[in-house]
């Protein structure tokens, strides 16, 4: 879901989840597809002035059920800003320009590894 905020030159990203989002997968073990939510997503990235070439993950946010927050760190193997990771742990994106391209990607990966990426146009 693409949200415009009040100022016209600035874009934010939703993450939701219902099945015409693009949280729904296709698990291959059952062969189901389902929409799990924002529960059901460790990590979500946009590229804010997708090419059609290549994917730049230029916002990065960690959600997850099972404290991401300490997965990160131990990943890291830093601490990390509480301040910095309040930023990082969202659904929805910081705001940003609207691309050149015209087109935005965002890529969704779940907690299995499974990922999806949409892109849209916004102009």
């Amino acid at each position: 879901m693409i949200r415009s905020l009040a100022a016209e030159y600035l874009i934010c990203v939703a993450v939701v989840g219902n099945p015409e989002a693009l949280v729904a997968m296709r698990y291959e073990d059952t062969g189901e597809v389902r929409s799990d939510g924002a529960e059901g997503i460790a990590c979500w990235f946009i590229d804010t002035d997708y090419n059609m070439d290549s994917f730049f993950v230029r916002q990065a946010y960690f959600l997850g059920a099972n404290d991401p927050y300490k997965a990160l760190k131990t990943t890291l193997k830093t601490e990390i800003n509480e301040q910095a990771w309040s930023t990082l742990n969202s659904n929805i994106s910081r705001p940003f320009a609207k691309p050149d391209t015209g087109r935005i990607a965002v890529k969704v990966i779940n907690h299995l590894g499974d990922e999806v990426m949409k892109v849209y146009r916004v102009g």
